[in-house]
């Protein structure tokens, strides 16, 4: 178990930072650009929860409500330890660490399978907007996007499953985001020359 006792060490000060190994390297370093936007994208999914705590009153959506919040209680705690696998040095990750596997990729693809039964094929693509639940898990979507492309940049460093957790993690929030579209409906994006 982490104990964190103090968080103003002053350490950073400099614009350096420590890998889980103790070793320093830039704030601008993309293994710290990498773990800094999966953090970002588990704030942005706390959000989402958040809004969804707020809009019980959805009853068209309470039972997927509930359903969607387990679903990403699942991903946060993920998140936390791919964030964890990628603030080690390559090769570094300290053997009492767990690292997740394929089986979590593999179980956002069931639960897009699960959502996907109750979703209507798209006839085009999909306005990043809507309740506010669903324009947040948006905002996730692309920040997971940013992840898995800075991931892909340190492929080398990078474990096979940690870029294919993303890439479907952000699938995941796109199917997630329409699973929860409520009465308002999805807007669709008209091209330029049939607007």
């Amino acid at each position: 178990m982490v104990r964190i006792t103090k968080v103003h060490t002053g350490g950073g000060d400099g614009g350096e930072t420590s890998l889980v190994d103790g070793s320093r390297v830039g704030k601008e370093h993309p293994r710290v650009a990498i773990y800094g936007t999966i953090d970002e994208a588990n704030s942005a999914i706390g959000i989402v929860r958040s809004e969804m705590k707020r809009c019980v009153g959805m009853d068209d959506l309470r039972s997927r409500l509930v359903e969607a919040d387990r679903m990403l209680g699942i991903i946060q705690q993920e998140l936390f330890d791919v964030g964890a696998e990628c603030a080690c040095p390559p090769g570094g990750v300290p053997e009492q660490m767990s690292i997740i596997g394929a089986e979590a990729g593999e179980r956002l693809v069931e639960e897009m399978d699960y959502m996907l039964e109750d979703l209507e094929p798209l006839s085009s693509f999909i306005l990043p907007t809507g309740n506010p639940i669903v324009a947040h898990l948006h905002m996730a979507r692309t920040i997971v996007r940013r992840a898995e492309r800075e991931a892909c940049a340190l492929r080398e460093e990078v474990r096979y499953e940690v870029i294919s957790y993303l890439n479907r993690l952000s699938d995941h929030c796109f199917v997630l985001s329409r699973w929860l579209t409520g009465e308002e409906g999805e807007t669709l994006w008209t091209p330029l020359g049939k607007r």
